[in-house]
Formats: C-alpha cells, structure tokens, sequence
C-alpha cells in the first residue's frame, strides 16, 4: 500500500499555516517596523491555501483535509506557543487538544477512502 502523495500536500499546508501563525506574533507592537514577519505571514498563508488545494486535487477527501489541516494546526501552534513564547497551558486546554485530536483520528478512521469514479 502506498502513502497518497495529497497527505504529503496536507502536512506542507499544515506547516506554512502553522509557520504563518507563529510569525503573527512578531507582527505585533514590539516587531512594528520589522518586515520579514509580515512577508512570512503572507507567504505562508498563501502557500498553505495553495499546499491545501493541491491534497484536494491529490484524493484527500474536502472535510478529514480541513479537519487534520485545522486540528494538526491548533494543537502545533498551542505547543509553540508553551515553547517558544512561554505561554500557559492548563489542563483543561490539554484535555481540549486530546479531544480535537481525538476527533480528527476519527474523523478519518471512519472516512470513505476509495477514489472518486
């Protein structure tokens, strides 16, 4: 069996998103002036919408592309944030991202996986 190449698409959507994300902190008023988050924040989110249209193009089904591409993404950018900007995480928030995740393994767990004909 062989991985689809659209989920390879997915995980790239997924990381420019997330990259983008991230760099909107440095667009705030301590980074005012400073041009190269904003060019991230813009680059990446237009290759993630472009990386995300090409999983679609590849076979990854509309809605398990949007629910990995939105849960992945959430639960990335709330570890980042613990990481690299120090910002707190309760309990309550981590069980919050086991059930995003959760949801999105369903989600795909119980998907039709065949090929449009």
């Amino acid at each position: 069996m062989t991985f689809p190449v659209g989920y390879l698409f997915l995980a790239g959507a997924i990381l420019a998103e997330v990259t983008a994300t991230t760099a909107l902190k440095f667009t705030t008023v301590e980074g005012a002036g400073r041009v190269v988050p904003y060019i991230i924040v813009i680059v990446g989110y237009l290759g993630s919408f472009a990386l995300l249209q090409q999983s679609l193009e590849r076979d990854v089904p509309l809605g398990i592309a949007y629910a990995i591409w939105a849960g992945v993404g959430v639960v990335l950018v709330v570890v980042i944030s613990l990481l690299l900007f120090h910002e707190p995480l309760t309990l309550l928030q981590i069980a919050g991202m086991v059930l995003v995740i959760g949801g999105v393994v369903l989600l795909e767990l119980g998907g039709n996986h065949h090929a449009p004909e």
